[in-house]
Protein backbone atom coordinates (compact mmCIF):
# COMPACT_ATOMS: atom_id res chain seq x y z
CA UNK A 1 0.00 0.00 0.00
CA UNK A 2 1.33 3.45 -0.91
CA UNK A 3 2.25 5.55 2.10
CA UNK A 4 4.17 8.69 2.98
CA UNK A 5 6.38 6.53 5.19
CA UNK A 6 8.10 5.19 2.06
CA UNK A 7 10.54 7.46 0.24
CA UNK A 8 9.58 6.20 -3.21
CA UNK A 9 5.97 7.34 -2.78
CA UNK A 10 6.97 10.74 -1.35
CA UNK A 11 9.26 11.21 -4.36
CA UNK A 12 6.46 10.20 -6.72
CA UNK A 13 4.08 12.78 -5.22
CA UNK A 14 6.73 15.53 -5.35
CA UNK A 15 7.45 14.71 -9.00
CA UNK A 16 3.75 14.73 -9.88
CA UNK A 17 3.30 18.16 -8.28
CA UNK A 18 6.27 19.44 -10.34
CA UNK A 19 4.39 18.32 -13.46
CA UNK A 20 1.32 20.42 -12.64
CA UNK A 21 0.99 23.43 -14.89
CA UNK A 22 -0.16 26.26 -12.58
CA UNK A 23 -2.58 27.42 -15.30
CA UNK A 24 -4.28 24.03 -15.58
CA UNK A 25 -7.98 24.05 -14.80
CA UNK A 26 -9.07 21.35 -12.36
CA UNK A 27 -11.07 18.39 -13.60
CA UNK A 28 -13.46 19.00 -10.70
CA UNK A 29 -13.78 21.42 -7.81
CA UNK A 30 -13.12 25.13 -7.43
CA UNK A 31 -9.46 25.33 -6.36
CA UNK A 32 -6.81 26.46 -8.79
CA UNK A 33 -3.38 24.79 -8.79
CA UNK A 34 -1.82 27.18 -6.25
CA UNK A 35 -4.78 26.73 -3.92
CA UNK A 36 -4.58 22.96 -4.26
CA UNK A 37 -0.86 23.02 -3.40
CA UNK A 38 -1.53 25.19 -0.32
CA UNK A 39 -4.28 22.78 0.73
CA UNK A 40 -1.93 19.79 0.33
CA UNK A 41 0.79 21.58 2.29
CA UNK A 42 -1.56 22.35 5.14
CA UNK A 43 -2.87 18.77 5.15
CA UNK A 44 0.73 17.54 5.54
CA UNK A 45 1.30 20.11 8.30
CA UNK A 46 -1.79 18.72 10.02
CA UNK A 47 -0.53 15.14 9.65
CA UNK A 48 2.84 16.23 11.07
CA UNK A 49 1.18 17.83 14.09
CA UNK A 50 2.24 21.34 12.99
CA UNK A 51 -1.27 22.62 12.22
CA UNK A 52 -4.06 22.21 14.73
CA UNK A 53 -7.41 21.38 13.17
CA UNK A 54 -10.70 21.43 15.06
CA UNK A 55 -12.35 18.06 15.54
CA UNK A 56 -15.79 17.32 14.10
CA UNK A 57 -17.94 14.45 15.24
CA UNK A 58 -18.69 12.03 12.41
CA UNK A 59 -19.44 8.31 12.10
CA UNK A 60 -16.06 8.08 10.32
CA UNK A 61 -14.43 7.86 13.76
CA UNK A 62 -15.64 4.31 14.29
CA UNK A 63 -14.49 0.98 12.85
CA UNK A 64 -15.06 -0.59 10.42
CA UNK A 65 -16.21 2.50 8.49
CA UNK A 66 -13.04 4.34 9.50
CA UNK A 67 -10.74 1.65 8.07
CA UNK A 68 -12.86 1.28 4.94
CA UNK A 69 -12.60 4.99 4.14
CA UNK A 70 -8.91 5.37 5.06
CA UNK A 71 -7.64 2.31 3.22
CA UNK A 72 -10.10 1.36 0.47
CA UNK A 73 -12.91 3.68 -0.54
CA UNK A 74 -12.24 6.25 -3.26
CA UNK A 75 -12.09 9.81 -1.95
CA UNK A 76 -15.29 11.49 -3.15
CA UNK A 77 -15.02 14.61 -5.27
CA UNK A 78 -16.18 17.72 -3.44
CA UNK A 79 -16.10 16.23 0.05
CA UNK A 80 -16.16 18.98 2.72
CA UNK A 81 -12.82 19.83 4.30
CA UNK A 82 -11.73 21.39 7.56
CA UNK A 83 -11.68 25.19 7.49
CA UNK A 84 -8.07 25.20 8.65
CA UNK A 85 -7.06 23.28 5.52
CA UNK A 86 -8.46 25.93 3.20
CA UNK A 87 -7.77 29.04 5.30
CA UNK A 88 -4.76 30.12 3.21
CA UNK A 89 -5.93 29.17 -0.26
CA UNK A 90 -6.99 32.67 -1.30
CA UNK A 91 -3.44 33.93 -0.67
CA UNK A 92 -1.66 30.94 -2.24
CA UNK A 93 1.21 31.56 -4.64
CA UNK A 94 2.19 28.64 -6.89
CA UNK A 95 5.98 29.12 -6.66
CA UNK A 96 5.97 29.19 -2.85
CA UNK A 97 3.52 26.36 -2.34
CA UNK A 98 5.00 24.02 -4.93
CA UNK A 99 8.52 24.63 -3.60
CA UNK A 100 7.44 23.87 -0.01
CA UNK A 101 5.72 20.55 -0.78
CA UNK A 102 8.75 18.20 -1.00
CA UNK A 103 10.19 19.56 2.25
CA UNK A 104 6.90 19.11 4.07
CA UNK A 105 6.70 15.51 2.85
CA UNK A 106 10.19 14.90 4.26
CA UNK A 107 9.34 16.66 7.53
CA UNK A 108 6.43 14.25 7.95
CA UNK A 109 8.68 11.25 7.28
CA UNK A 110 11.52 12.40 9.55
CA UNK A 111 9.17 12.36 12.53
CA UNK A 112 8.99 8.62 12.05
CA UNK A 113 6.07 6.30 12.62
CA UNK A 114 6.89 5.94 16.32
CA UNK A 115 6.28 9.66 16.99
CA UNK A 116 2.98 10.69 18.58
CA UNK A 117 0.40 11.26 15.87
CA UNK A 118 -2.23 13.99 15.99
CA UNK A 119 -5.93 13.22 15.91
CA UNK A 120 -7.59 13.65 12.53
CA UNK A 121 -10.54 16.09 12.53
CA UNK A 122 -12.95 13.52 11.02
CA UNK A 123 -11.34 10.15 11.82
CA UNK A 124 -10.13 10.92 15.35
CA UNK A 125 -7.23 8.88 16.71
CA UNK A 126 -5.25 7.26 13.92
CA UNK A 127 -2.18 5.05 13.79
CA UNK A 128 0.97 6.19 12.04
CA UNK A 129 0.22 3.59 9.36
CA UNK A 130 -3.22 5.09 8.76
CA UNK A 131 -1.80 8.64 8.62
CA UNK A 132 0.81 7.61 6.05
CA UNK A 133 -1.74 5.92 3.82
CA UNK A 134 -4.42 8.59 4.14
CA UNK A 135 -1.96 11.45 3.52
CA UNK A 136 -0.71 9.71 0.38
CA UNK A 137 -4.25 9.01 -0.86
CA UNK A 138 -5.32 12.61 -0.19
CA UNK A 139 -2.40 14.05 -2.17
CA UNK A 140 -2.99 11.53 -4.96
CA UNK A 141 -6.66 12.57 -5.12
CA UNK A 142 -5.78 16.24 -5.63
CA UNK A 143 -2.98 15.57 -8.09
CA UNK A 144 -5.45 13.53 -10.16
CA UNK A 145 -7.75 16.55 -9.93
CA UNK A 146 -5.09 18.39 -11.94
CA UNK A 147 -4.37 15.58 -14.36
CA UNK A 148 -1.10 14.22 -12.97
Amino acid sequence: MKTLWQEEWRAELAERLRRVDPETKPRWGRMNAAQMAAHLNDAIRMASGDLAVRSVGTPLRYPPLKQLVIYLAPIPKGVPTARELIARVDRAQWAEESAAFPGLLERFAVRGPSAPMPDHPAFGRMSARAWGVLAYRHADHHLRQFGV
